[in-house]
């Protein structure tokens, strides 16, 4: 079965949009806790309101679905939830220009808030039918394709809105003109009602049919979505793997500023390094979605993470920032390239190696200085790039007609990344545990998340499913 590259191309354009809205939070983050004198945890709230705002979108999917009497998606078909999605996110960025004028913390975060309940439902609709697209059973790769462009978004993200407030402000601490920073969100609103015209008359299927590949029913008929424990335990995964992503960026302005002596207004180059990661990591898995000779997929590993590096690179020329801190990174990337390597396309092994170095880069981080620490903690991005289509297969492998719910409840979990970074957020208080020691809680997020490798292995063989027949299962 081929991908349908145009369909797939106009499909992997709201992947741009979610990255680049997510990772701009993290510049807004310690600007509103600089300017309104907030406690690290209420500068949270931005994460919080806007990834709990997941939740609420697939709560109110689910009650919509049970009310109409079948999964509203089916209803309404995919491309047309994908594009009331992208109208309910444009309508949110509205909200940023009365915020802006009246420097209104609940009124930004309320527009937040709604642009990611449209986020919600395109996530709902856009992650199976990357998955369906073409063959099943690349389903994962192309999911990892479409997070490098997500990645793509998050790179330039944070380097849009940094320059749009403090290009353009100058003054980090002058919150009181923010007249610079409504427009690229306007801009993008009016962004998001173009892409929502294309998908309505792109050749996007509709309906899907569920019937092969690593979306396959089970031998065993079961009443209830619960009753597989890989959907979840998956949905446990999804809660701390977004959390950990999330808390691990939007608590490392702060401890940039505590220290490694990097100011706020110099913190975007770092965020954008730091979501660049997850670009090169998903870039490199991606390498397994084309049918290449073994030779080739096996240089293009070692060249594709370099490339996404430069994209990087690029985009801080453009920018105009010093790149000189940036070079010794490159080392870093190698150790991805050899986790990559070693997991050998199997999502569960990828899973439990890259929790493993995860876990190794936030204990480095956590025990040294300067940017030794930061670029530890930068790291992280590297390690978490590929646990999203990691999770997601191997969460709805088996489900059968019930995966369009199973992918609902997954969305659900991005909760995560509000929660989690919200208790980190208190953790990092001075009268606390301080924001060194508070990255902890990302420890325990990876031992979860090797845990669900090891184990998920075991419990699909059970049903039937056996990655290790499918080389390109895992990226």
């Amino acid at each position: 079965m081929q991908t349908n590259r145009s369909a797939f191309v106009t499909l992997i354009s709201v992947f741009f949009f979610w990255g680049f809205v997510a990772a701009s939070n993290d510049i807004l983050i310690p600007v509103f806790k600089d300017t309104l004198h907030l406690e690290q945890w209420q500068s949270q709230m931005i994460s919080f309101a806007f990834y709990v705002a997941y939740t609420i979108g697939s709560i109110i999917y689910v009650l919509i679905s049970k009310l109409n009497g079948g999964d509203i998606l089916n209803r309404i078909g995919y491309k047309n939830g994908i594009a009331l999605g992208l109208v309910i996110s444009a309508c949110g960025t509205l909200l940023f220009y009365p915020a802006a004028q009246l420097v209104s913390f609940p009124l930004m975060i309320t527009g937040l808030f709604i642009v990611a309940l449209g986020f919600s439902l395109q996530q709902t609709a856009a992650n199976p039918l990357a998955i369906v697209i073409g063959d099943p059973a690349n389903g994962a790769q192309r999911l990892s394709l479409a997070g490098g462009i997500n990645n793509v978004g998050t790179t330039i993200g944070p380097l849009v809105v940094g320059f749009a407030i403090f290009g353009s402000v100058g003054d980090h601490n002058a919150l009181s003109d923010l007249s610079a920073v409504k427009f690229p969100y306007l801009i993008l609103g009016a962004a998001f009602l173009i892409v929502a015209l294309l998908f309505k008359f792109s050749s996007l299927p509709n309906k899907i049919e569920i019937s092969s590949g690593v979306i396959e029913d089970s031998a065993k008929e079961q009443k209830s979505i619960f009753t597989y424990p890989q959907l979840w335990m998956g949905m446990i995964a999804i809660f701390v793997y977004v959390g950990v992503e999330v808390s691990t960026a939007s608590n490392l302005p702060d401890y940039m500023k505590q220290h490694a002596c990097i100011p706020t207004e110099k913190a975007a180059p770092y965020i954008s390094l730091f979501w660049a990661s997850l670009m090169i990591g998903r870039w490199t898995s991606s390498v397994g979605a084309f049918n290449l000779a073994k030779n080739t997929k096996l240089i293009l590993r070692i060249v594709i993470p370099y490339a996404a590096f430069g994209v990087f690179l690029l985009a801080n020329v453009i920018a105009g920032h010093d790149l000189t801190p940036f070079y010794p990174y490159s080392f870093v990337i190698l150790f991805m390239i050899a986790a990559d390597m070693l997991s050998k396309g199997n999502p569960a092994r990828q899973l439990l190696i890259y929790s493993a170095c995860g876990i190794t880069a936030l204990i480095i981080g956590m025990i040294t200085t300067g940017l030794i620490s930061v670029y530890a903690f930068i790291s992280v991005g590297l390690f978490c790039s590929t646990l999203w289509p990691c999770i997601y297969t191997l969460a709805i492998s088996g489900l059968g007609k019930q995966t369009n719910q199973g992918s609902s409840y997954l969305i659900m979990m991005i909760m995560g990344g509000g929660f989690i970074s919200l208790f980190q957020g208190w953790l990092a208080g001075p009268d606390v545990i301080g924001i060194n020691l508070s990255y902890i809680v990302g420890i325990f997020c990876f031992l979860y998340l090797a845990f669900y490798g090891y184990k998920t292995k075991q419990l699909l063989k059970q049903q039937g499913v056996n990655f290790d027949k499918s080389v390109a299962a895992g990226h």
